[in-house]
């Protein structure tokens, strides 16, 4: 370490990574909006909005794209800047805020492909899947898409998750500091590619991050060759027993689980863990050993009247509980808060949460003080959220009904009045775990609105409007809080991620109606026979005319445990938060009710995956702590990106009808005994070809 007057001065490679880029100036927030980030958005928009939609209409499983969106918008505008360099015409440098700015606009407008509803609430409005089903496929409960109305209803309902939660990104960026992995793995990225040249700790870190990365991208690209069918490959291995893997207990080699885990808290991991045991090793066999008893026997498991009915409803409402806890937990310290000020005789200007507002902490490393500092600068107005807010609800009370007649005025108002709890919700569980779940809360509200305005009245089509009303309000305010945590961790202003998801939104409600329509004019989507089946069109169809007949349909005892596990959420957190006030040793130890809920419905292998980067995180700390905490994050985020990126090959594979040319697949003993005499009988029989 070198010394200046007497004082010790960091050797460069012991600088943080906000050391690194303190000489560089923070441009404003307009100026890291600029026309070549859309520019280049816009392009990258349509390109995976193609691939999102293409998936949406055949698996209906869509991988993230922040990692893609990310690195692609570097290497295009790299290469734009480089050309312009060379020929003396580059007048604004390439930077890291702007890098995010079109990671951000990117994943808002392929995000519209996914939560726009195309490949589910959309095209279960359609007379085609309606069809498929015995019940409710007359006027009063199919609507065509069209282009036009598809457009407006997008518009009009994508927008209001954004002001949703702007007034609580405080709260989850800074208070509750949630590390919602998907964004630190993209900032980590973006920070690595924009690092000066010359900082050792820095190349340090991006050799890591890209060794990672490499191994995992290869590691990905190996593993798609034995994936030629249904359950094949190495995800399917039955690491833990035939038996266990049934139960859905596996380690499934997914190093993107396995990166989050090291991103995670120790105990996050562990919560979800704990709620993989008690759902899918004790509660759900125990309720399939009811079967017959508490649903028919005929009921598939899939079916909301069956096993999946308790898996859907138990987590949602533990999440709601946990959700719900945090939510009036806040609204408390605020009420609490604006009444000692009041008391207090304090300017009527002064705003709840005030203390997040003042010169950061000292004792916080330079890191944080500086991005805290940045974060709070381009402050956004509380009263422009709530204006906007009540604006775009006002427009969506007199539109959408004259959109979807069967839902009326004050349906909307109820939606609207619930859906900042269910962004809260949601934005925490995210920041937790990195799963959005705002499908699930969309599952709920078909159910709640469906039975409201019954099955006479149009319910089932009014339950899938409402699907679309909080879908793009749970779904967007999610990912406005990932892109908050990228640009906290980036120097990217507030203001400049509010407009930028803004503007890839706004591209996102025609680019993926645009999209759309094409597919919808060239095949026939939805169709038995169709090359693009659309299947979860027909499980919220199916879901919808479940919702009609009310929550008596559902399964026996399903409320009561509902009920139940609600309210051990509320508990499990009143013990946290009690333990934290009184500094009882026992709070390290208390697991956290979103953590245990999300494995109810997801399953277990996703929980090992990460459990299993909790112990390289917590074996490599006991080996070197130092080093651990230096290249941790970069060897994680490297894992994450490296099979984040393999996505995008693997869906253009998909896209072009590549298939992967080997199925490997796991059998008990006694089953390939079997397989092995059906194999010897078909090579001896005569003109019998296997």
């Amino acid at each position: 370490m070198a010394t200046t007057n007497g004082e010790e001065k960091p050797s460069i490679d012991e600088l943080s990574m906000e050391q690194l880029f303190e000489s560089k100036e923070v441009p404003s927030w307009s100026d890291q909006l600029t026309f070549r980030a859309f520019f280049v958005s816009s392009i990258l928009g349509f390109f995976l909005s193609f691939i999102v939609m293409k998936l949406n209409l055949t698996t209906g499983i869509i991988p993230s794209l922040n990692v893609s969106a990310g690195l692609l918008g570097f290497f295009l505008v790299k290469t734009w800047t480089k050309i312009l360099q060379r020929a003396d015409f580059l007048m604004q440098p390439f930077t890291r805020q702007e890098n995010t700015v079109i990671q951000t606009c990117v994943v808002a407008c392929a995000g519209v492909a996914f939560s726009g509803g195309f490949g589910s609430y959309f095209l279960a409005m359609s007379e085609t899947v309606a069809n498929d089903f015995n019940e409710a496929n007359t006027k009063v409960d199919t609507k065509e898409p069209s282009f036009g109305w598809m457009v407006a209803f997008l518009f009009i309902v994508s927008f209001i998750g954004l002001f949703s939660v702007v007034p609580l990104r405080k709260i989850m960026i800074l208070r509750y500091k949630l590390t919602y992995p998907s964004g630190m793995a993209t900032a980590y990225l973006i920070n690595s590619f924009h690092t000066p040249q010359g900082a050792l700790l820095a190349r340090k870190q991006v050799s890591y991050l890209f060794k990672s990365f490499s191994a995992s991208f290869l590691w990905s690209f190996f593993q798609w060759f034995y994936t030629a069918g249904e359950n094949c490959g190495f995800k399917a291995f039955p690491t833990l027993g035939l038996e266990a893997y049934k139960d859905k207990f596996y380690f499934d080699f997914s190093t993107t689980y396995v990166g989050v885990g090291m991103l995670c808290p120790y105990m996050i991991n562990a919560s979800l863990l704990v709620g993989a045991l008690i759902s899918w090793g004790i509660l759900w066999p125990y309720i399939e050993s009811k079967k017959g008893d508490w649903y028919s026997e005929t009921i598939p498991s899939t079916s909301l009247s069956g096993l999946n009915g308790y898996q859907v409803f138990i987590s949602i409402a533990m999440i709601l509980g946990d959700g719900l806890f945090h939510f009036f937990s806040v609204l408390l310290r605020t009420t609490y808060d604006m009444y000692n000020k009041r008391q207090r005789e304090k300017e009527a200007t002064t705003t709840p949460f005030s203390e997040l507002n003042r010169t950061p902490d000292p004792a916080l490393s330079f890191d944080d003080r500086r991005r805290t500092n940045v974060f709070l600068k381009d402050a956004i107005p509380t009263r422009v959220a709530i204006a906007g807010y009540l604006i775009l609800a006002t427009i969506s009370i007199i539109a959408i009904p004259l959109i979807i007649p069967q839902l009326k005025s004050y349906h909307i108002i109820v939606a609207y009045l619930i859906a900042p709890v269910l962004a809260f919700c949601n934005c925490y569980g995210c920041g937790l775990t990195d799963w959005n779940l705002a499908t699930s809360y969309a599952k709920l509200a078909i159910f709640i609105f469906g039975a409201w305005v019954g099955l006479d009245d149009g319910g089932v089509l009014a339950g899938l409007a409402a699907c679309g009303v909080t879908m793009g309000i749970v779904s967007t305010a999610s990912d406005l809080m990932q892109d908050f945590k990228t640009g906290y961790l980036t120097l990217a202003s507030p203001r400049s991620m509010i407009i930028s998801q803004s503007i890839g939104t706004a591209m996102g409600c025609v680019i993926s109606t645009l999209v759309f329509w094409i597919f919808y004019n060239a095949f026939p989507l939805g169709a038995q026979d169709s090359e693009y089946p659309a299947p979860y069109a027909k499980v919220y169809r199916g879901i919808a005319l479940l919702g009609v007949k009310g929550f008596d349909t559902l399964p026996k005892n399903c409320i009561s445990f509902c009920v139940g596990f609600f309210f051990l959420a509320f508990a499990i957190n009143a013990v946290r938060e009690v333990a934290s006030n009184k500094g009882w040793w026992i709070y390290n130890y208390v697991p956290s009710a979103m953590g245990m809920a999300i494995p109810f419905y997801l399953g277990s292998s996703f929980a090992i995956d990460m459990c299993v980067g909790s112990l390289i995180m917590f074996l490599w700390e006991r080996t070197d702590q130092r080093h651990a905490k230096a290249f941790g994050p970069a060897v994680a985020s490297g894992m994450t990106c490296g099979d984040g990126i393999w996505s995008l090959p693997a869906s253009l594979l998909a896209l072009w009808d590549v298939r992967p040319p080997i199925c490997m697949k796991f059998l008990s003993r006694a089953d390939n005994a079997k397989v092995d005499v059906f194999l010897t009988a078909g090579s001896s029989t005569p003109g019998l070809r296997v």
